[in-house]
């Protein structure tokens, strides 16, 4: 069996660490030489709520050397049609794509490679790119997990091999509700990671500042009410409702949202935003493939979805320079509150 993952910044390296450390070989494979050459000759350093160094096998993309029976896919979705049409040829007659990217990826990916050949898992920890060859996880250890699904046609001896695959690193839940999880992920990373974007924090600067976290609430309603109105069932996140502790239609419940939001979000709260981080490396950012997700449906569905345009029209000119990743950024939804 041969595996690899794809893309791998900062989660893959700390995925890819992790299943080397606990005797899965795995080949790391991504486009930023310096990257890779320091992982080669250093191996992968984990950093932050962890503390460990593993030799790994990396290479570029140009020196992979397939057939892969599992595929992690963990670049951003910019590319993905380039990127999918790239990897099929990678791939063994029975081998699978499993996306871990943001928004919902898995019906374009199936275009390319088949619905047989494409699964979806959602992360739920988050980790920073601190340098070449080092990655810092900024999620407490014992909130690490990962929920998986599987489009039509996927046999369950590939279930259970992705399965065995990931729970190299952490606990691994099976989600038959795959469209639910991956609502309930776009809900939590097109808040957090959206408005932590637009205020150049982290996910604690969301949840835990009072100005920034009314505006959450509001995108979190926004992204129920959208799902709701697509046909999604959001999923638990990490055995939590949600939905029926953030969703609300008074301002009493409202109010006591309000007082959870911090409580939720505690073990994650040194998050970095991944939009954020590109921003700060000069990328574009993958705004259209989370908040611009939910917009997208908004319209499509007839919801009206303010605070996800207000947050997509702000990044992209923090793209442009035309703004800063700052706090004072949200007095921008002054009008819409």
């Amino acid at each position: 069996m041969k595996c690899a993952i794809y893309g791998a910044g900062s989660l893959g390296t700390v995925l890819g660490a992790y299943m080397t450390k606990n005797g899965q070989e795995v080949d790391l494979i991504n486009r930023n030489e310096a990257h890779v050459r320091a992982l080669q000759t250093g191996g992968a350093h984990i950093t932050g709520t962890v503390e460990f160094t593993v030799p790994v096998r990396a290479m570029l993309p140009d020196e992979m050397k397939g057939p892969y029976d599992v595929i992690f896919l963990m670049t951003k979705q910019l590319l993905n049609r380039e990127v999918v049409t790239f990897l099929k040829p990678f791939l063994t007659g029975d081998g699978v794509i499993v996306t871990l990217q943001n928004g919902i990826p898995e019906p374009g990916i199936a275009e390319i490679v088949g619905a047989d050949h494409t699964m979806g898992c959602v992360v739920e920890w988050g980790a920073t790119l601190s340098a070449p060859g080092e990655s810092t996880m900024t999620s407490s250890p014992d909130s690490l997990s990962f929920h998986m699904g599987r489009m039509e046609g996927i046999t369950d001896a590939q279930e259970t091999l992705v399965r065995s695959l990931l729970e190299k690193m952490c606990p691994v839940e099976v989600e038959a509700n795959l469209l639910g999880v991956r609502w309930s992920k776009l809900l939590i990373n097109a808040t957090f990671s959206g408005l932590g974007t637009v205020v150049g924090g982290l996910f604690g600067d969301v949840s835990e500042n009072r100005d920034v976290r009314e505006v959450a609430l509001r995108c979190i309603k926004e992204c129920i009410d959208v799902g709701h109105a697509a046909g999604a069932e959001f999923a638990p996140v990490q055995g939590k409702n949600i939905t029926g502790l953030f969703y609300y239609r008074t301002g009493l419940k409202r109010a006591f949202a309000g007082l959870l939001l911090p409580l939720a979000m505690k073990k994650h709260r040194s998050i970095e935003p991944s939009m954020l981080q590109d921003l700060k490396k000069g990328k574009l950012c993958e705004v259209d493939a989370i908040n611009g997700v939910v917009c997208r449906w908004g319209r499509k569905c007839g919801v009206p979805t303010p605070i996800n345009d207000r947050i997509v029209e702000i990044i992209r000119k923090e793209q442009t320079g035309e703004l800063k990743p700052e706090h004072s950024n949200i007095r921008l939804f002054d009008d819409l509150l």
